[in-house]
Order: structure tokens, then C-alpha cells, then sequence
């Protein structure tokens, strides 16, 4: 990984990583007269902002089936492609399913950026779906003006250990895998203000797989799962609570975020799509504003951020230590639902 990469993937698109996606508010004006899909085999759509479809296969076999693509987040190439296919697994993961196939979304802007760049965003994809033991078997591409890679995917996973926003319960611990502050990060990156130590925890976090989400749905008393992407943390957290009808109490001085992205945000760093994520919760929201900067981060846009899970409060230590096994050290409780 390089913090100094001459191919300045960044400098080539107007945003990156999951700060890109259309704010919640203007995607609910878009999608109010879209008739939603169904079928009696169709088990989630878009109904209750659920990470992916599910779609029945047999008596007990699920498709669960997502797509997910972006603008670079990064300069490195490999990095990019890491980050972005990391990402895309994500919403397979938070399903409670297994990825096994996926197909390559790739833009690039032939003429500006080196066929050599090009292949290790490439490379860097087929990095992260090798480890999560995914296939790619071809994809579709373009000659566009901004790059962008991102992934089909599809999985499976049993109607019994399949997770739904909508099935969270009042009295559930709520439990976040990642710290937040990737999108701050992301934008210090671009202000060439980033360190490279602050680089490298990015990219630590970015590009790590969420594969910790096919075994939580495993356990007992888990009751719903779901990721912080580019909603930030409440802006998924209220997805929760929406489709379950519940509200949520955080405990801000334990919620994780890193280090450097808090001293950032101090110093005033922060995305246009935190603005965003915050005006679309912000009616339904109440900080006690004794700390401007860690709030900011609660909407602070994820790429490839944590698992967040709803969980039976006797089920709540397993859970944080089945995050610990697998490498989630910063997982923790951080409020609950009512």
C-alpha cells in the first residue's frame, strides 16, 4: 500500500467510496412512484432498506443477491480495487450469507489512466474475492469519464440464519465491528493533508473483509444485522429502527472511531455527504452537543464500514467475542434499541 501513488485515482472523480451514494431523502423522492418488485419466491427487496435481496432457491435455500460500485476512495490501484470488492461483500456478509459468485463493474477513463492502473484495480478485486473464497466469472465494463469499480455479488444462506433489518427486537444491545472515520479520512486524503500511519489504519479498515457476518448469524439471540456505509452510522441505524419500528439510545463516548479521523474532524475535516446523511436524520435526532466533532462522526460516510448488530442483551459478550476471534478488536456495544 502507498499513500504517494503517481496514478492520482482520486484527482480523477468528483468524490469517493460510499460518500458518492444519492442522499437518503433524494433516493426516497426517486424511488416514491418506482413500483417495488414481488413474488412470492422474492423474501426481501427494497421494501425495508434491507443490505440485499433474498430470493427463495428451495425449502431452505436463499440467493442472496447485491451490487455495489463506486468512485476511488484511494490513489492506489490495488488498494481501490481491495476496498471496493470488500465492500461490495459487504451487504452478503450482513445478510448472514456466503458470497460465492460475483461479476466485475469496472469505468475507467481509458485515455487518462494507464492500462496498467486499470489491471491492478483488477487484481486488487480478485485479491479480496479470492480470500473470501468468491468467484469472479467475467463482469461488464466502460470507457467512462470518472473511473469506478465496484462488484455483483451473490450468495447463499439457510431461512434460518438469514438476517433482516425488520427483525430487530426492543431490549436488543446494538454492536458496531468497525470504528468510524473513513469518510473524514477519505477526506483528508484529498486535501493532501493525510499522514501515511493514518493512511495505512484507512486502509486496514477499508479493505478488511466482513466475513465475521456469516457466523454472527449463527448465534443465538442475534436478531438483525446490517452495515455502516455511506449513510454513516445513523443514517443505517434508523434503517434498523425504521423497518422495526423502534427507537435507539447511544452511548457516544463508547461508540469506536479512529484516532486520527477524530483529530481530523476536529480540525474541521469533513465530507459533503455527512451534511447530507445528517439533514436526513437530523428531525428525528437528539445530540447533546457537548462534543461537535465526535457527533460529526456518527455520519460520517463508511466504505466497507462495520457490521452493526441488534442482539438479545444475554447474547451481547458472545457476540463482541466472536468480533474479538476474528480480528474486529474495536467491536463493542455501543446503546440499544426501545
Amino acid at each position: 500500500m502507498s499513500l504517494n501513488h503517481p496514478a492520482k485515482l482520486t484527482a480523477l472523480s468528483h468524490g469517493g467510496g460510499c460518500g458518492c451514494k444519492i442522499s437518503p431523502a433524494v433516493l426516497a423522492r426517486l424511488l416514491k412512484h418506482v413500483p417495488q418488485a414481488w413474488c412470492a419466491s422474492l423474501l426481501s427487496g427494497n421494501q425495508t432498506s434491507d443490505d440485499a435481496a433474498v430470493y427463495r432457491l428451495g425449502a431452505e435455500r436463499l440467493l442472496v443477491a447485491t451490487t455495489d460500485f463506486f468512485p476511488p476512495i484511494v490513489d492506489d490501484p490495488r488498494d481501490f480495487g481491495r476496498i471496493a470488492a470488500a465492500n461490495a461483500l459487504s451487504d452478503i456478509y450482513a445478510m448472514g450469507a456466503e458470497p460465492a459468485l460475483a461479476l466485475n463493474l469496472l469505468g475507467a477513463p481509458v485515455g487518462k489512466l494507464k492500462e496498467e492502473s486499470i489491471e491492478q484495480i483488477l487484481l486488487g478485486g480478485q485479491d479480496i474475492c479470492s480470500e473470501a473464497g468468491c468467484v469472479i466469472a467475467g463482469g461488464h465494463s466502460l470507457d467512462s469519464a470518472e473511473p469506478f469499480y465496484g462488484l455483483a455479488c451473490f450468495g447463499f444462506c439457510t431461512e434460518q440464519h438469514v438476517k433482516y433489518n425488520s427483525t430487530a427486537r426492543a431490549g436488543d444491545v446494538v454492536i458496531l465491528g468497525k470504528p468510524l472515520g473513513i469518510g473524514v479520512l477519505g477526506g483528508a486524503l484529498k486535501q493532501n493533508r493525510l499522514h501515511e500511519s493514518a493512511y495505512e489504519e484507512m486502509i486496514l479498515w477499508a479493505a478488511k473483509l466482513n466475513s465475521v457476518g456469516a457466523p454472527l448469524a449463527k448465534l443465538d439471540g442475534v436478531h438483525a444485522m446490517s452495515d455502516v456505509t455511506g449513510f454513516g452510522l445513523l443514517g443505517h441505524l434508523f434503517e434498523i429502527c425504521n423497518a422495526a419500528n423502534l427507537r435507539a439510545r447511544l452511548r457516544l463516548d463508547e461508540i469506536p472511531l479512529l484516532d486520527s479521523a477524530l483529530a481530523f474532524a476536529r480540525r474541521g475535516v469533513a465530507t459533503a455527504a455527512a451534511a447530507r446523511n445528517l439533514k436526513s436524520v437530523h428531525a428525528r435526532l437528539h445530540l447533546p452537543g457537548r462534543d461537535k466533532a465526535r457527533e460529526a462522526l456518527l455520519t460520517d460516510p463508511q466504505t466497507n464500514g462495520g457490521l452493526l448488530i441488534a442482539c438479545a442483551a444475554e447474547a451481547a459478550d458472545r457476540v463482541v467475542d466472536v468480533f474479538h476471534s476474528a480480528g474486529f478488536q474495536p467491536a463493542c456495544a455501543i446503546g440499544f434499541l426501545e
